[in-house]
């Protein structure tokens, strides 16, 4: 593919699909507006269908139609990637999913599956209010069938790891549904490099409970012994790593950050390791505070170490609507600044 410089994570994303249409004919991308020039909502699918117009179908408004039908030709072969428009959308595709499409391999005892990717954004900060602006993965984490991705923008120096990478694998690889969730902020956000966190140890596990993925750990090159285990995903790790920065150069608290691509089926050797070493763990997630990622975090990694855990929290976003205005936005959901006080909080105030 010639054109431009691929520099944040839409520009991989794009380029991922990209790749995945040229070298597979089966790949089929299926969405509303997906067509040039306006190349969907937030234009990772810019270009696309001029460049495969056989491959790039665009949609009446229909979510549960689109999925729908992406599950019957998954199940005849071809390898389909629904784009929906916002990620709150993905409450109109539960039964699809939910009751069809993750049941199929196990209903069939794997002579049909249905290898269906749907991509979509999820989070707020962009002022589009309550009902396009939730973080709503979480709903989808305990579907028995389900693989749940989350791309992280680091090593754009390499294949391996970087969004787009990681979206094709899916694409053409992987014989099980997923769900890939991106993050709207997350979009415009340089890929990082190792020239980028240069400062930073940086150690990449590939989670083998479903689809190949990546996780990471990361933390400042010599650094004392961290004493809390940062975890989190998306968007939310990239607020987590400035967060640990600064708690480190300006509060000499050391932390280490966990980042896992896969959020479902869970993979949590490396939450473990680390936290039988700092004693402590704080999650950080966009969605809403009650029973969701950092909840389950907690509580398999409270089965796991037992006593070895002496302190665990979690951030979250305030239980509620999304508003509208800036500002009460802003309120509603965890920031850096967040992060840095839950961490002065546990490390300080309760020994």
């Amino acid at each position: 593919m010639n054109g431009p410089a691929i520099r944040t994570v839409l520009d991989s994303l794009n380029h991922g699909l990209y790749q995945s249409l040229a070298d597979d004919k089966r790949a089929v991308l299926l969405g509303e507006d997906l067509l040039d020039p306006y190349g969907g909502a937030f234009k990772v699918s810019r270009g696309l269908s001029s460049a495969f117009p056989d491959q790039v179908l665009t949609t009446p408004i229909s979510e549960a139609g689109v999925t729908g039908i992406a599950g019957g030709m998954a199940l005849r072969g071809l390898r389909p990637v629904v784009e929906i428009m916002f990620g709150d959308f993905i409450t109109l595709i539960s039964d699809q999913v939910i009751n069809h499409i993750a049941k199929f391999n196990d209903m069939y005892h794997g002579a049909a599956t249905a290898p269906v990717v749907i991509r979509t954004p999820m989070g707020g900060r962009r002022g589009y209010g309550p009902t396009h602006s939730q973080s709503l993965e979480k709903f989808f984490l305990g579907v028995p069938g389900l693989t749940v991705l989350a791309p992280f923008n680091l090593f754009g120096n390499s294949p391996l790891g970087s969004p787009g990478q990681l979206l094709k694998d899916v694409i053409l690889k992987a014989e099980v549904p997923v769900l890939f969730v991106e993050n709207k902020l997350q979009y415009l956000l340089p890929l990082l490099s190792k020239a980028n966190l240069d400062e930073y140890e940086v150690n990449t596990v590939w989670d083998d409970a479903g689809v190949p993925a990546p996780s990471y750990t990361l933390r400042l090159k010599s650094a004392p012994q961290a004493t809390l285990t940062l975890a989190a995903y998306g968007y939310m790790a990239h607020l987590a790593l400035g967060a640990m920065r600064k708690l480190a150069y300006e509060m000499e608290i050391f932390c280490e950050l966990l980042v896992p691509t896969q959020l479902a089926p869970f993979e949590l050797k490396e939450v473990f390791d680390s936290v039988r070493c700092t004693g402590r763990l704080l999650t950080v997630e966009e969605g809403t505070f009650s029973l969701g990622w950092g909840a389950e975090v907690v509580a398999r990694t409270a089965e796991e170490l037992g006593t070895n855990l002496k302190q665990a929290g979690r951030l979250a976003a305030r239980e509620g609507v999304i508003p509208v205005a800036p500002d009460l936005e802003l309120a509603s959901l965890p920031g850096d600044e967040d992060i840095i006080a839950r961490v002065r909080e546990m490390v300080f105030h309760h020994g």
